[in-house]
């Protein structure tokens, strides 16, 4: 099994609307290594959910990978913020995951909690300047915040 950490604002898709809806397709990702990290992931992975752009950013939830290389709709919809006019149903540019909600943390990890823990070279997500909505976790680092989010 692997671990990630997936990046969503709040005010665009929740851990409470993912506790809601129990399943989603994670769509939207259009940078390259993001999508190469979705194409990297295998059915029964784990990913941290983590509200960006919130007050305070952090980790908030978990998600199981429940079907891979899925092709992202958003791409071939005009009327969609994520419409990619250079792809087609034929040759598609874009592939995601399907995520279902596993368990919200409360408290989660706020982002300086995981900077005072983590080096950059440990964990992605604490690098200045990285602004990637996946990311690899490695799993000792994973199961470490694992054990301090379920408060063991």
């Amino acid at each position: 099994m692997n671990y990630w950490l997936l990046k969503s604002e709040p005010s665009v898709y929740s851990i409470e609307d993912l506790k809601r809806d129990r399943k989603t397709l994670w769509d939207g990702v259009r940078n390259y290594q993001a999508r190469n990290f979705l194409q990297a992931m295998t059915i029964g992975d784990r990913a941290f959910f983590y509200h960006s752009n919130a007050k305070p950013p952090g980790i908030v939830g978990l998600v199981e990978i429940t079907q891979t290389n899925q092709i992202d709709p958003t791409q071939f919809d005009p009327s969609h913020k994520y419409y990619d006019p250079q792809s087609n149903p034929q040759k598609p540019r874009w592939q995601t995951v399907e995520v279902s909600f596993l368990e919200q943390f409360t408290p989660g990890l706020t982002l300086d909690q995981l900077k005072d823990r983590y080096s950059p070279e440990e964990l992605l997500v604490v690098r200045k300047g990285n602004r990637l909505s996946v990311l690899p976790v490695p799993e000792p680092i994973a199961l470490r915040m694992l054990r301090e989010l379920r408060g063991a």
